[in-house]
């Protein structure tokens, strides 16, 4: 007996087919563009004392753990007082200050030359107003920067709030008590909790801009036909995708998926995936020893010259020069102190 024909219609369905592994869009963006071990630290300091943070191209988060300071932001916005519990995302890598009070006068930090931030001791109890902190910091690679982060503000501030993010408030816990001091296996916790921290923070912020009716990518990721192809795209972008495939799995016309697609993800469906595809190439070069023609079939291209052209016109760089060039050496794990 013939099978009846689906109906298609410009409403997606409750719960989208899956029958690929549910890829975490979030978290392939942030490992995608992620170029070394995150670090933190916390420390004590008192009253007055002022830091500012310089330019790079990592991105800091930092948590009141005790007292309160001032967020200095170096692009005349107004200074953001903090408070216990509050957590703070600057998501852009610029400069920024932090200090007791506005009016403070800020003591420039600088750099090891591995990037990451020196280590300040915390200071004794004097008698003066003290802030304990919780300080960290991540190497991104903002040369190929996932678009999902592009519409993230500058400035991610969580206020603390009693039964808001819970799993965040849990992770903050931990990070505390690991970040005191070199204990048997911080090396790969405090990472491991950096990086649960950052997608908390991420995934609290996309969250409330949801709520708020927010368009783009914070939309995309809560709109259940444009989430279920992106999960597809990320799950197997080797497959020989369509936009007809990925309508067909999402439950709308092909018009209406594409349309759809396009207005909140800002391309249409078959360029963000040679986008991914290109994306993903690029990581595996830099931290894969697996041959081109692995590289190629894993992104979806069967001839490795085809694979070599596309790179190519996507990076400037043939993929064997790109490896070269871009990948870095391997990190250990040391995942020192951020004071």
């Amino acid at each position: 007996m013939p099978q009846p024909l689906a109906i298609m219609s410009d409403r997606p369905p409750e719960r989208p087919p899956a029958t690929l592994p549910d890829m975490d869009v979030l978290s392939d963006a942030i490992t995608a563009m992620r170029t070394g071990l995150p670090h933190a630290g916390r420390s004590r300091r008192s009253a007055p004392w002022g830091i500012r943070f310089p330019d790079s191209d990592g991105t800091g988060v930092h948590v009141v753990l005790q007292g309160s300071c001032w967020l200095l932001p170096s692009d005349g916005a107004p200074p953001l007082r903090l408070g216990v519990g509050d957590v703070l995302l600057l998501a852009r890598g610029g400069s920024y200050g932090l200090a007791d009070h506005p009016d403070t006068p800020l003591e420039d930090v600088v750099l090891r030359p591995d990037g990451t931030l020196p280590s300040h001791p915390d200071e004794p109890e004097d008698g003066h107003p003290s802030a304990r902190l919780l300080c960290g910091a991540y190497q991104l690679n903002r040369a190929r920067a996932h678009p999902l982060l592009a519409c993230v503000p500058p400035v991610v501030h969580l206020p603390a709030q009693v039964g808001r993010h819970p799993g965040l408030r849990a992770v903050v816990d931990l990070l505390g008590s690991e970040a005191t001091g070199h204990r048997p296996g911080s090396d790969a916790i405090v990472p491991a909790l950096l990086d649960t921290l950052l997608l908390l923070v991420l995934r609290a912020w996309f969250e409330e801009e949801s709520d708020r009716g927010a368009t783009g990518w914070a939309a995309a990721l809560g709109d259940g036909a444009v989430a279920s192809a992106l999960r597809d795209i990320h799950g197997d972008p080797a497959h020989p995708w369509t936009v007809e495939e990925l309508a067909v799995r999402a439950g709308l016309s092909r018009a209406a998926f594409a349309r759809r697609f396009t207005a909140l993800v800002g391309q249409p469906p078959l360029g963000y995936l040679t986008w991914w595809r290109m994306t993903t190439a690029g990581r595996l070069l830099r931290s894969d020893d697996a041959p081109l023609r692995v590289v190629s079939r894993r992104t979806g291209y069967t001839s490795e010259f085809a694979f070599a052209k596309a790179f190519k016109r996507e990076y400037g760089l043939s993929p064997g020069q790109y490896r070269d060039q871009r990948r870095p050496a391997r990190p250990g794990l040391a995942a020192r102190s951020v004071r």
